[in-house]
């Protein structure tokens, strides 16, 4: 069952200037991404590639300038509001920074029972599912008395993680959501997102610049570059092989993996300026005269895999 999809998702913002006209910055283009029940979709890409643009629309915080989001079979933004409030809790994010994500002013049972006080929940139930949730991710009760300081880095994030999960979301969007631990805690938020994932049986968007962590973490993985999708397939095809060359350079970056491929030309493009045709031929070794001129559509080259290239 698809529980979010994005068909033909644009998303574009106005500059402003401080004389004459501002320009136009396209940040996603004519994106397309399905995510299945009890499936974890990785997201990865160079910083500035649009991933954080797609999660904010993913989680219908911003709405996109052209094409349409359904949300568990339903088109969300030509829904009454009413319809998307009572939605809106099935989409919930775990943040790259947890003390930036967690209001400093508030005890910990505050934060994960917020969701909840939302919906009309009880004070004494939704304490009762927050010190639930507070054991299926492995934080000892006493926590929700404290403040978000008086914990470690990686006992923020799993307030965070309880916190999205207490209203049982069918979609999660993880947005980096490891980077700012250290490498031992990073290893146990991993286990503990597959193992929850698992459970509750939702589905993962995961978004992150560490192709290994989405690679152990994902059951597919699409791959970003200034705002389009270029290469999109199960995670088995990014071991085998992957097609597109954006996606051979960032594997053969791995250390130990081994690759050889042709390296990259110059750095990525600005969004101000999008190159022509397919916008990573100003860098791509194998370019020739078409990929000047014309955009590669992202076209299905073996069962469920994709890839936005004219010389594949």
């Amino acid at each position: 069952m698809k529980v979010l999809e994005l068909k033909g998702v644009s998303k574009s913002y106005r500059l402003r200037r401080f004389w004459g006209r501002g320009a136009e910055l396209t940040v996603l283009r004519e994106i397309d991404l399905t995510l299945h029940r009890n499936e974890v979709l990785g997201l990865v890409g160079e910083s500035g590639c649009g991933k954080s643009t797609l999660a904010r629309l993913a989680l219908a915080l911003e709405r996109p300038d052209r094409g349409e989001m359904r949300f568990l079979g339903e088109p969300f933004w030509e829904l009454p509001g009413r319809r998307r409030k009572s939605l809106r809790p099935g989409l919930q994010a775990v943040f790259q920074d947890p003390a930036a994500s967690l209001n400093p002013r508030h005890k910990i049972e505050a934060l994960i029972t917020e969701p909840l006080r939302l919906q009309g929940v009880p004070r004494t139930e939704a304490r009762e599912r927050a010190a639930e949730m507070c054991r299926l991710v492995g934080l000892p009760e006493e926590v929700l008395s404290c403040f978000p300081h008086q914990l470690s880095g990686g006992q923020r994030q799993r307030v965070a993680l309880a916190r999205a999960l207490i209203p049982e979301p069918a979609v999660v969007v993880l947005d980096e959501p490891t980077s700012a631990l250290d490498v031992s805690v990073q290893a146990q938020i991993l286990n503990l997102l597959v193992d929850l994932q698992k459970r509750f049986g939702m589905s993962y968007l995961f978004i992150s610049h560490d192709l290994p962590v989405v690679l152990y973490l994902s059951h597919r993985v699409a791959v970003m570059y200034l705002g389009e999708i270029v290469e999109l397939g199960p995670r088995e095809v990014f071991f085998s092989g992957p097609l597109h060359p954006y996606t051979e350079a960032l594997l053969a970056a791995i250390p130990g993996e081994g690759r050889s491929v042709k390296p990259l030309r110059g750095d990525p493009p600005s969004l101000l300026r999008r190159p022509p045709g397919c916008v990573f031929h100003p860098r791509c070794p194998e370019a020739g005269a078409l990929c000047h001129r014309e955009k590669p559509p992202l076209r299905e080259i073996s069962p469920g895999h994709l890839v936005a290239c004219h010389k594949r």
